[in-house]
């Protein structure tokens, strides 16, 4: 569609807004579609009262009640399901024989959000720590020994296999370079199940349920492989943020995974802004057509008010998104960002599983109105 203006308007998005007002961006596409700028008087988010299911939600996973090992849902629809899960460290004097899990559902996306260990694939073992993506693609049976307690925010893709984000004219090693993966080693899984004596014969599957498959052998019995359907690992320390030093780039630089339906972005520690006349925090935003989730993983949310690590927050579409009056006012007293953050984007709305609406923050909303 041809673009047209009405009024003075600025040239270049999130940057040279006239003083005292806001822009405002209409989106479709989650970023990559047809786009306006909108200047107004007042924040989009200046609401004085929401009444309706429609508004921001912050729920806080630090008090939650978990059952180890066990996947806890926490938001959901047909496309993607979040999870939550901890466990402790595995005690591999006693656990000589430890079931292998099949997810015949979807693909499993695993962010170690604290902790770290090992995980036993028909591929090879992987390793992983604080801040790895632990990618198993559906169907692929698995084991994880934990090295200490640990907890997981589980990203599962029900509609299609996580594949690399178009890096268009960025490039292809863009964000990251595909070397930074860290792939299966058949020798390394060897060496460790016979210095640890272990094995598996036991596979639980997802699918309509559970079902368990016993086996006389271990499950682990891969002689060789070759293909470019695998388990693999990306460590945040791998992640390269695209960014300028003049204007605000939309998230959407940061996607990480792509799936049907979703996308998974990351969020890290980058230079902020250096033009005088750049908006220095995320811009005021109507994301049309996505849901936002952010897992809040470690550092100082720049642009939210009085949240911590753990937390998660649920912006819905059809509603303004953007930064907290006080983050706004803040901006450019500081030079870089030191956040990590996941965030989930999905084009249909998410439901919230009734164990994760005990954990919302129910005044979250609120904390945009001015006091």
């Amino acid at each position: 569609m041809h673009q047209y203006s009405q009024g003075k308007n600025h040239t270049q998005g999130h940057k040279g807004i006239p003083e005292g007002k806001f822009e405002e961006e209409h989106g479709r596409r989650g970023f990559f579609g047809p786009v306006s700028h909108l200047i107004k008087n007042v924040a989009p988010t200046s609401w004085t009262n929401i009444e309706g299911p429609l508004k921001p939600q912050l729920f806080d996973l630090v008090p939650a009640k978990y059952k180890l090992n066990q996947w806890h849902r926490l938001l959901y629809n047909s496309d993607v399901v979040i999870y939550s899960m901890w466990n402790d460290k595995t005690d591999l004097s006693t656990s000589k024989d430890i079931p292998a899990l099949r997810n015949a559902e979807g693909d499993t996306l695993y962010y170690c959000h604290q902790g770290s260990g090992v995980v036993l694939t028909e591929y090879g073992l992987l390793s992983f720590k604080v801040g790895s993506y632990v990618t198993i693609p559906k169907s692929l049976h698995h084991t994880v020994v934990y090295f200490e307690k640990t907890q997981f925010l589980i990203i599962e893709s029900r509609s299609s296999a996580y594949r690399e984000p178009d890096r268009g004219m960025a490039g292809r090693n863009a964000f990251y370079d595909p070397a930074a993966f860290g792939k299966p080693n058949l020798d390394a899984q060897n060496e460790f199940k016979k210095k640890n004596n272990l094995t598996s014969k036991e596979i639980v599957v997802l699918r309509n349920g559970v079902t368990k498959f016993s086996y006389n052998q271990c499950v682990y019995d891969t002689y060789s492989w070759k293909g470019d359907y695998f388990p693999f690992t990306l460590h945040i320390d791998d992640m390269m943020p695209i960014m300028s030093h003049r204007v605000h780039l939309p998230p959407s630089v940061h996607t990480t995974f792509v799936a049907n339906g979703f996308v998974v972005c990351t969020f890290l520690p980058r230079l902020i802004e250096t033009d005088a006349d750049a908006l220095k925090v995320p811009f005021f935003h109507q994301n049309i057509d996505y849901d936002e989730v952010l897992f809040y993983h470690a550092g100082n949310f720049f642009s939210r008010d009085n949240l911590h690590s753990n937390m998660i927050s649920l912006h819905p579409a059809g509603m303004p998104h953007g930064p907290h009056p006080k983050a706004f006012a803040a901006q450019g007293k500081k030079a870089m960002t030191d956040e990590v953050a996941v965030m989930i984007d999905s084009t249909q709305a998410f439901n919230v599983d009734p164990y994760f609406e005990n954990l919302e923050v129910k005044s979250y909303w609120q904390s945009w109105m001015l006091k």
